[in-house]
């Protein structure tokens, strides 16, 4: 079959002006939820973009931690590249392609770095595997193969076998600032629907984009 052959008619329903709640967080935690009831696999990952120096864009995808009217919560390395990248330029774009029940969230703004004390708590409540994962693993570095990493992650479990992981401070996470948010619900004939939201001071400026 050709690539250009294969298609799907959306059917699910649309996304009317009148449906739309004023704050996006609403309409956000609505979905997720949704989505979450639905079965959906993994219905926090995300698609987080980064421009490194050059301005060559990157993408990777990562899990939703939290969520709130002051931002979008992810943690990551910092020694990682998307962690180098956004301490160069700190614009970030988030995705979520909830592709099962017709919908996505795209999502920009601009990332800051948590508090030592908000990593340190989620770095605790982490299961105790992940927790030596986040040492074991230097991201983004080049391996030699994955026996190396495998190794590493054993030769740290069975260091830390008798107690507690200590907090790495290479660990870290972000907090996404919201400028705008773009709902997206699939429609007949390709007619989709999609509403943004963009900031406007404390308030919010809707638009219908053409599909």
């Amino acid at each position: 079959m050709e690539l250009s052959d294969i298609r799907r008619e959306y059917t699910r329903g649309g996304l009317r002006r009148r449906d739309l709640p004023e704050q996006p967080l609403e309409l956000f935690k609505h979905w997720l939820q949704q989505a979450i009831d639905a079965g959906l696999t993994d219905p926090t990952a995300m698609t987080v973009a980064t421009v490194d120096a050059s301005g060559q864009p990157y993408q990777r995808i990562v899990l939703l931690k939290h969520f709130d009217p002051q931002g979008f919560v992810f943690y990551t390395n910092l020694g990682s590249r998307k962690a180098s990248q956004l301490a160069e330029n700190s614009k970030i774009s988030l995705h979520f392609p909830w592709h099962p029940i017709e919908r996505q969230v795209h999502i920009t703004g601009e990332a800051e770095k948590l508090s030592t004390m908000e990593v340190m708590k989620y770095f605790t409540s982490r299961p105790k595997e992940s927790q030596i994962a986040a040492w074991a693993s230097k991201q983004s570095a080049r391996l030699t193969a994955r026996q190396a990493l495998e190794g590493k992650f054993m030769e740290l479990k069975k260091k830390f076998s008798a107690g507690e992981v200590p907090f790495p401070t290479f660990w870290g996470g972000y907090r996404v600032k919201v400028n705008s948010m773009e709902f997206w619900q699939g429609g007949e004939h390709r007619l989709h629907d999609r509403f943004l939201y963009e900031r406007d001071g404390e308030q919010w400026h809707i638009d219908r984009l053409a599909p």
